[in-house]
């Protein structure tokens, strides 16, 4: 008999988390997600796909733990036995990591270095091996030396939250090469979806079209336009996080579409694809610049595509209209419960 394999996903209810989670029990995984404690839900990615625990036959269950807590690690571990561990779990916001430079290098770098020692720990112990995957991030590039960037290409990061992934992806080589462990980075570039977060600079564009459209929203505030990247569709790229896992030697891989477009054009196409003109709602705010900006990131994922055959299967263009249109449907869905009387018009007008 075939044995179930299982998997410990690090920020499941995160976008990334979510998509990697339907694609794993699509695969007839075994999927533990490690949770923080809050005082409010925060699963409604996993809603669709989630079932009670104590339902005979469930293949996802939750658990409490945090990156920032070893001891939580090393439990969980033990408690799920997993065959792979995929760590998506940070503070993830470019912008906030200016703000919050220690939390988030507390939760991004340190996080991976508790988990990946943990692990080792946890093989030591038990004589199991455990597959790891790092997710690595663009960010990393950051003033880029070359273009386009690929996994030879040196980092010169340009914010908090990007030198936390340095460390966390260079503790991942070093781990591999001291103890010969199979962790893997996975250096994605942006890659974005419906179910990206709202102060993300792609879904605050397509919530607040569908918003404006429906009259619901008069501006939008924005900081730099001209920043280029290279994006795709996140439910894409979980695809390869799994595939590196698979490989009888960990490597580290950069996945991107090769493809670049502006700020500013992910947002006409956002708008064009409603009928509206960008340049009509757009303002500019100070609030919402950098201290360093990143201004190009084009990878290269050629070594992807020749080792293991992976290509991305969404246009920009496909991705930005499939965000406008699940916005617009939750703009409607808005509209309806402020006519009905059951949301005040204030909260559903403010400026984002």
């Amino acid at each position: 008999m075939t044995q179930t394999r299982r998997a410990l996903i690090t920020g499941i209810t995160g976008q990334d988390g979510s998509y990697l989670a339907e694609f794993l029990l699509g695969k007839g995984y075994e999927v533990h997600g490690l949770i923080r404690r809050s005082s409010s839900f925060n699963t409604e990615r996993l809603d669709h796909i989630y079932k009670d625990p104590h339902v005979q036959g469930v293949k996802m269950k939750l658990h409490y733990a945090d990156l920032c807590d070893a001891s939580s690690l090393q439990k969980i571990l033990d408690e799920t036995k997993p065959h792979e561990v995929y760590n998506l779990g940070a503070q993830s916001h470019v912008r906030v990591s200016f703000d919050m430079p220690i939390f988030t290098s507390d939760t991004v770098a340190m996080g991976a270095l508790r988990m990946l020692e943990s692990i080792r720990d946890y093989q030591e112990r038990t004589g199991e091996q455990v597959r790891y995957y790092q997710a690595s991030s663009s960010e990393q590039f950051g003033k880029v030396v070359e273009s386009p960037q690929k996994e030879t290409t040196p980092f010169y990061p340009r914010s908090p939250y990007a030198c936390a992934k340095v460390m966390a992806h260079w503790m991942t080589v070093n781990y591999r090469e001291s103890y010969g462990m199979h962790a893997s980075c996975g250096i994605l570039f942006n890659h974005e979806s419906p179910r990206r977060g709202e102060t993300f600079v792609t879904r605050k564009i397509t919530r607040a079209a569908g918003r404006i459209k429906l009259g619901l929203q008069d501006k939008l505030f924005m900081g730099n336009l001209d920043s280029k990247r290279d994006w795709g569709f996140a439910g894409d790229y979980v695809k390869m996080m799994w595939m590196m896992l698979q490989q009888d030697e960990p490597d580290d891989y950069v996945i991107a579409t090769g493809k670049t477009i502006s700020v500013r054009e992910f947002a006409e196409m956002a708008f064009n694809h409603l009928g509206l003109d960008f340049d009509d709602y757009y303002e500019m705010d100070p609030r919402y610049m950098r201290p360093a900006e990143v201004d190009l990131l084009l990878g290269d994922p050629s070594k992807a595509k020749k080792k293991l055959g992976w290509e991305p299967t969404t246009s920009v263009e496909e991705l930005a209209v499939m965000m406008v249109e699940a916005d617009l449907k939750l703009a409607e869905r808005e509209k309806t419960l402020i006519d009905a009387g059951h949301m005040k018009p204030d909260f559903a007008v403010h400026d984002q």
